[in-house]
């Protein structure tokens, strides 16, 4: 594989995409990818100005994340809580190597999901 290609492998290996639409008084967060450290940034700027809106639920889709760590984790304990007062945010369920993660820590006591 040639330098260049090489280099935009890597960038592409362990990156969060972002899908975030308004649906009427739902807005969906697609997840697409790695939640790591390095996306949890952009990801939380974007929960938080879903939030500042008049949106009625909260969808953050996991269905096409395949990995999250700790600080994924913590970032949607941490929004869920913000907007759970009012039963505002849900989780989408992801594939099983994600949502065993959420079981292992216990969180799915804690966090809202649903079968998407």
């Amino acid at each position: 594989m040639e330098q260049g290609k090489r280099a935009e492998h890597a960038r592409k290996l362990g990156s969060l995409a972002l899908r975030s639409e308004r649906d009427g008084e739902m807005h969906v967060i697609e997840l697409i990818g790695e939640l790591d450290l390095d996306g949890a940034p952009r990801l939380e700027a974007e929960l938080r100005r879903v939030e500042a809106t008049d949106a009625v639920s909260i969808v953050v889709d996991l269905g096409a994340l395949e990995f999250i760590d700790s600080t994924g984790v913590r970032l949607l304990l941490m929004a869920a809580e913000r907007c759970n007062a009012s039963g505002r945010m849900t989780l989408l369920k992801g594939p099983r190597q994600v949502h065993r993660v959420f079981e292992i820590t216990r969180m799915t006591d804690r966090l809202q999901f649903v079968d998407s």
